[in-house]
């Protein structure tokens, strides 16, 4: 499904596109699923059709290779596509654990090639301007509380046991699959912390698999993050998925999902109440956020790779090495306290 969105995306055409995308080729575990793919997802395109992904790694026509195998292969995709030199847009969660990213970005710092997770969110107008009117603008004050959530509603113990959502071989979980949004929301909501923060986590596990887990960050400065998700309910659409507490107001994030966020609400504080230690509604000035969707909304994360990689950069400006690696650092904490391990670790 990633992949078909993803690929939808980079044929759209639309106004302020600056990079032309080609299709170069489909790898696939089957030459006969690599055709079926180019028929579906590929018009006016003639890409060279792989029944391995090692073949697409092999042409010399291939300037980057985007993965959108299940979490528990992008370790080895990665280093196979690296060792083969080819620069890399891997989905998110990057790897399973901490260990496996910094290991791809070791050996891509040797092959001196382009590497980046693909979280597309940060990517964003919605995500990039919030950053900056909570930080630089400081259009709620100081902000010292985080909520942020996603439930995606796959429902693990309704699914075959074959499903990349109950298969702990294919890195199940909803932590790996939308808790990373929550905590990404999170950590630019709280400023980009440089400290890992304290760390109190609980998860609930059904068929084996974990559904729910809750986090909670605390930070030296005071700053808390509350991050939550689960694959056992679903988000009502257009619902607030993050809100953001400062000292002069607060900040609500609605939309389909926080994958797909589409306005934002920023409520500040009425004057002359100085003396209300909260802000409710009829007593604050709202102003709402809107942003257009263009496509699935991949188009901003593949311009910007395309044009990193056009500059000869090795790490994404929106989604450095650093960002990939404290996500998975929070994440392996988490999943530590709430008794959450993958095969082979």
């Amino acid at each position: 499904m990633i992949s078909t969105w993803f690929v939808e995306d980079i044929l759209l055409e639309w106004e302020g596109k600056r990079v032309n995308h080609v299709i170069q080729a489909i790898g696939s575990s089957s030459t006969q699923k690599a055709q079926d793919f180019v028929k579906n997802n590929c018009p006016n395109q003639t890409p060279s059709v792989y029944g391995s992904y090692q073949e697409l790694y092999d042409d010399p026509e291939v300037d980057i290779a985007y993965i959108g195998t299940p979490h528990a292969f992008h370790h080895r995709d990665c280093l196979e596509a690296i060792n083969a030199g080819k620069n890399v847009l891997c989905e998110k969660s990057f790897t399973i654990n901490a260990k496996q990213a910094r290991e791809i970005f070791d050996a891509a710092r040797k092959k001196n090639v382009y590497v980046a997770e693909a979280m597309w969110v940060r990517h964003r107008p919605l995500y990039q301007e919030l950053s900056r009117l909570l930080h630089e603008q400081k259009i709620i004050g100081d902000v010292f509380r985080v909520f942020s959530d996603f439930a995606n509603g796959a429902d693990p113990a309704s699914l075959p046991a074959t499903s990349r959502h109950r298969d702990l071989s294919l890195g199940a979980g909803s932590l790996l699959d939308v808790g990373v949004y929550a905590l990404t929301w999170g950590r630019m909501a709280l400023g980009y912390q440089k400290e890992l923060p304290q760390i109190v986590a609980k998860q609930t596990h059904e068929v084996g698999v974990e559904i729910t887990t809750s986090a909670i960050l605390q930070y030296s400065s005071g700053r808390q993050g509350i991050c939550t998700c689960t694959s056992k309910a679903l988000g009502a659409p257009g619902e607030v998925f993050l809100v953001v507490h400062g000292t002069n107001g607060y900040v609500e994030v609605e939309g389909r999902a926080a994958s797909i966020p589409e306005s934002f609400t920023v409520w500040k504080k009425q004057e002359g109440a100085a003396d209300r230690a909260y802000f409710p509604r009829e007593a604050c000035e709202g102003k709402k956020y809107n942003f257009p969707q263009i496509g699935r909304g991949f188009v901003w994360e593949a311009e910007n790779t395309a044009l990193d990689i056009l500059e000869g950069r090795k790490e994404s400006r929106v989604m450095p090495w650093e960002e990939t690696l404290y996500i998975m650092d929070l994440m392996d904490e988490i999943r530590a306290q709430g008794g959450t391990s993958y095969p082979g670790e």
